[in-house]
């Protein structure tokens, strides 16, 4: 997707970050084959630079299709894929967050609210969905009786687990794992992928990431098929439930890594044809971060944006205290990964580059 690409590349901070909101929440209209109208885009860049608020964009695209039984020109769900692309860079450029059933339930009132009838709603019936990467099989989803006892299970587990005890690595596999769970209830008629990548990049942005990037605009259908193929077990056909491809995006969103991402791969014909065995990913650390904490790795993630920034600011920026800050500095400099230059007062960060490795591959 290039819609946004010059404020992304080269623009001051706020249209960039207004940028990659726009450009994730219009690629994420992909996950339901949806695309948006030209006029939706350009009221984004509008938006973008500064003409017009958030309000006024959901005001202006309302207004455009309030004509809509004479506008012959626009499909049925360009309109929601329209109003919903606006309503999810509102919600990414939010600092509000609850890490909640009731946030997620919430998320999916936001984004289809007028669209559905459902909005916000648990569903009281049970459902499949015809997949291509199954070839048309559906996933089991979770039965209408036992959504809201399996979310909250699911949540309770999750907060249970202490992130600082573990390194990146089965930090990323646990959260993969948590995520592909969450999808797998499908507690909504529609809108599930949507809400839940919303609620993902929220969820990872407590963390101290900047999650609203390229992999979720650009990658949106692979996420949602890699959920399902995450989600789906033909024991006969020789097809198995697996993380893998999952985990590759994650670890592309998380830890910068460049594993190929094709639909093709999760398709379920590549699994019979044996190619599911031999796709495989080889992980590399970078600058040795793969022995890191997720919070580690966000104070690391910060300064290489500011290398400038006080230890004050590394705590306001990742959620910790100014303490907890400067223990773990001193971790991350005894690993020589990060290295204090120039002293105190006029001193800045470097993330040591020896032993820098290549960047993960993925093999055929």
């Amino acid at each position: 997707m290039t819609d946004f690409d010059e404020y992304i590349r080269q623009s001051e901070p706020h249209k960039r970050e207004k940028g990659y909101a726009w450009q994730t929440a219009i690629g994420l209209q992909a996950v339901d084959g949806l695309k948006t109208s030209d006029y939706l885009r350009e009221t984004a860049r509008q938006h973008i630079e500064g003409d017009i608020t958030i309000e006024e964009v959901k005001q202006l695209v309302n207004s455009y299709y309030e004509s809509k039984t004479s506008r012959k020109d626009v499909e049925d769900r360009t309109e929601e894929a329209d109003k919903v692309s606006a309503r999810i860079t509102e919600l990414l450029s939010e600092q509000s967050f609850s890490f909640s059933p009731l946030e997620y339930i919430s998320i999916h009132r936001r984004l289809f609210e007028g669209i559905y009838d459902h909005a916000g709603k648990i569903r009281d019936y049970n459902i499949t969905k015809k997949e291509w990467v199954l070839n048309g099989e559906t996933v089991l989803y979770a039965g209408a009786d036992s959504i809201r006892e399996t979310m909250d299970y699911d949540f309770a587990r999750e907060k249970e687990y202490d992130y600082k005890h573990h390194d990146i690595e089965e930090a990323v596999r646990h959260i993969t794992q948590f995520v592909s769970g969450l999808w797998q209830i499908h507690p909504f008629g529609e809108g599930n992928t949507r809400t839940t990548a919303v609620f993902t990049i929220k969820y990872l942005r407590t963390f101290g990431f900047d999650i609203s990037n390229e992999t979720f605009a650009n990658y949106s259908w692979y996420f949602r098929n890699a959920l399902v193929r995450a989600n789906y077990n033909n024991l006969p056909k020789g097809v198995f439930a697996t993380t893998q491809y999952l985990e590759a995006f994650f670890r592309n969103l998380i830890l910068g890594e460049k594993n190929e991402l094709k639909n093709r791969y999760l398709h379920i014909k590549a699994a019979t044809d044996g190619a599911q065995s031999a796709k495989h990913y080889v992980s590399k650390s970078q600058n040795g971060t793969l022995n890191c904490t997720l919070e580690e790795l966000a104070l690391i993630n910060f300064i290489k944006k500011k290398p400038q920034a006080t230890q004050k600011e590394i705590a306001v920026h990742i959620g910790k205290s100014e303490r907890t800050v400067k223990r773990m500095t001193i971790r991350l400099s005894e690993q020589g990964i990060i290295e204090r230059k120039n002293g105190r007062r006029n001193g800045y960060w470097e993330i040591v580059k020896k032993d820098m490795p290549d960047k993960t591959t993925q093999h055929e």
